[in-house]
């Protein structure tokens, strides 16, 4: 059985993915995962490779979902982002990371939304 973190973090990347297709987006892949790290879900947003980032969580008492990310988490996406655009020659040479920022309640059910294009958090 799945821990509760990772049935909220579940919930989030799903609720992050419809999202992005309600606004155009391509998903192009999910979980995507190198010895350097994991990227949530990759799109297409026109011709813009984006390598996605999700946060969720069930209550801010320990600061907005965004403000966990790191620049070290930041470098493992880059990282991991170089090794899909290689494993995928197909794919537009431009990217950016966004990032996802969900907060859900204890249903999982989606209180607030925030999507960072181009993240410089």
């Amino acid at each position: 059985m799945k821990t509760y973190q990772k049935r909220v973090g579940n919930a989030g990347e799903q609720i992050a993915a419809k999202h992005l297709s309600q606004i155009g987006y391509q998903l192009l892949d999910q979980n995507y995962s190198t010895r350097y790290g994991e990227i949530d879900l990759i799109a297409l947003d026109g011709d813009v490779i984006v390598f996605v980032e999700v946060k969720t969580r069930t209550s801010d008492t320990f600061g907005a979902p965004e403000e966990s990310i790191t620049t070290t988490k930041i470098e493992k996406i880059q990282n991991t982002a170089l090794i899909w655009l290689r494993d995928h020659p197909e794919s537009p040479e431009d990217w950016r990371i966004d990032v996802i920022a969900v907060l859900v309640d204890q249903n999982n059910r989606l209180l607030d939304l925030q999507h960072f294009i181009d993240a410089n958090l």
